[in-house]
């Protein structure tokens, strides 16, 4: 067959089918990198054998840049390129929050996905593991399930379209077709967390399954909510009376939305003895609160470095001790805490009621690792005969 002309089309795939070709013979050979290029791969953080972390930031125009590791600040220093590090003291096991301060702007740590959701700040996690584990790291033990739940509040205020939220986490085992009704702790975070605090921060999961697994703590049903009665309590500005209104609002909306809920929802015992109230900071305000005003409700109540001050002597909720018939009233804050002086206060006006609080005083200030210990010495106290 004879051939004839290539049509246009035909022309123009040969065309686009050649171009790849011309493009790799006119391109010209990768220029290699000066010899005293700066490498721009590094790890922060970098855990050493020895306990100590080395953190770095790649920041070539900072004037100066600091690390700030649960509070106390450390200068940085400037290396080649522009890379800043630090390498701090020995460091006990614990989850530590850090961040960098670059020319007076706090800043995150770019290498490191581990960052805390907090709803006012944001910080980087840093763990330093320990030999064998600590309760509050993932173990090869059975682990209990942490379940995510919405719902409409018509209590809380300034909720975005009315929705609130709260986490259950469940022992290792559980099932909900048991007949056995277990023990519920109500776990409540601080100013500024989210409900997801205890299991994000605090790592109460798995704490409980440490505990639970050593035989040390009872299996127990742990509910984690949203602490807030107010949302505007997080807004600048905030008065004595919008956080007295945030502090009933929440009792409210825990007494008559989250435990019907809970109730309804999980084999859980409804006997006063079987519930108990605990939290840190904000949370521990509202856990003494609560439990003293719902004696019918709790026999066991936990603060944690609470939020409390000299006023709240004069507020506390009028129930006498013999009322109250608690089985445990646990108060622990960090002998560096700036709450320490409050608590105190408020410890001595509830023993010189009659009340038999026990009284727990630990190394550290108002963090993470103070309240995580505190859990890990508490829970096992809980729903014991």
């Amino acid at each position: 067959m004879k051939n004839g002309p290539a049509s246009p089309a035909l022309k123009a795939i040969c065309l686009f089918a050649f171009l790849p070709l011309l493009a790799v013979a006119q391109t010209p050979p990768a220029t290699p990198p000066p010899a005293n290029a700066p490498n721009l791969t590094y790890v922060s953080p970098e855990i050493h054998p020895d306990g100590t972390a080395t953190l770095r930031l790649r920041a070539p125009n900072a004037q100066k840049v600091d690390l700030v590791l649960e509070g106390a600040t450390t200068p940085m220093q400037q290396g080649e390129g522009g890379l800043w590090s630090v390498t701090t003291q020995v460091l006990t096991p614990e989850i530590y929050a850090y961040r960098f301060v670059v020319d007076g702007t706090p800043v995150l740590d770019p290498r490191n996905t581990d960052v805390r959701n907090n709803l006012l700040s944001l910080w980087n996690n840093l763990t330093i593991p320990g030999t064998p584990p600590e309760p509050w790291e993932l173990q090869n033990i059975p682990h209990g399930i942490v379940e995510h739940h919405f719902y409409t509040s018509h209590v809380v205020l300034g909720l975005p379209n009315d929705q609130s939220d709260y986490y259950v986490y469940t022992p290792p085992g559980f099932n909900r077709k048991d007949k056995r009704k277990y023990p519920v702790l109500y776990l409540l975070h601080g100013y500024s967390d989210a409900a997801d605090a205890w299991t994000s921060v605090g790592k109460a999961n798995f704490i409980l399954d440490s505990l639970i697994d050593s035989g040390k703590a009872k299996p127990m049903i742990v509910v984690m909510t949203l602490g807030y009665g107010n949302m505007a309590v997080l807004k600048p500005g905030r008065t004595p009376g919008l956080n007295e209104q945030n502090i009933d609002l929440y009792q409210k909306a825990l007494v008559t939305e989250v435990i019907p809920q809970i109730e309804s929802s999980y084999p859980v015992s409804k006997k006063r003895e079987d519930r108990a109230i605990a939290g840190l900071s904000m949370g521990g305000h509202e856990s003494l609160f609560a439990g003293l005003s719902y004696t019918d409700l709790f026999a066991w109540i936990g603060t944690f470095s609470a939020g409390l001050n000299a006023n709240n002597i004069a507020q506390l909720p009028s129930v006498t001790p013999q009322k109250a018939n608690l089985r445990l009233l646990w108060m622990a804050c960090g002998v560096d805490d700036r709450l320490l002086k409050a608590n105190r206060e408020v410890i001595a006006d509830l023993k010189s009621k009659g009340f038999a609080v026990t009284a727990i005083e630990t190394p550290g200030h108002h963090q993470w690792p103070v309240w995580r210990d505190n859990l890990i010495h508490f829970a096992p106290l809980l729903f014991q005969k």
